[in-house]
């Protein structure tokens, strides 16, 4: 029975002869590079244009929230902003993290 099971595992393994075993790497090298310029590199590239908007954002910006609030940028901390929302003028004090979008004055003088 356990030369039955060894004689199974060599033919799985591509037989006797170790060239058999290196035929599937390249196309296994194709597969991971597809993978990484298909998913990987839009998603770094994203990114990094999202943490350099989150890094430019001045007082006098319009933002908008992860969960949906909208609001004119107040002035900036560290790691935080303080976001006036209409209609009501509340003002709020929001992680830079939370920013999902950043509307510039250049960007509405421009629409």
């Amino acid at each position: 029975m356990t030369a039955g099971v060894s004689g199974f595992v060599l033919f799985a393994a591509g037989g006797v002869g170790g060239l058999a075993s290196f035929t599937g790497l390249p196309l296994l090298l194709v597969m991971f590079a597809a993978m990484y310029f298909l998913l990987i590199a839009p998603n770094q590239k994203k990114q990094k244009n999202w943490q350099t908007q989150l890094s430019a954002i001045k007082p006098g910006d319009k933002v908008t929230t992860n969960g949906g609030m909208r609001g004119t940028v107040l002035s900036v901390k560290d790691d935080a902003l303080i976001v006036r929302m209409a209609p009501d003028n509340l003002k709020f004090e929001i992680v830079r993290s939370a920013i999902a979008a950043v509307t510039t004055e250049e960007d509405v003088a421009r629409s």
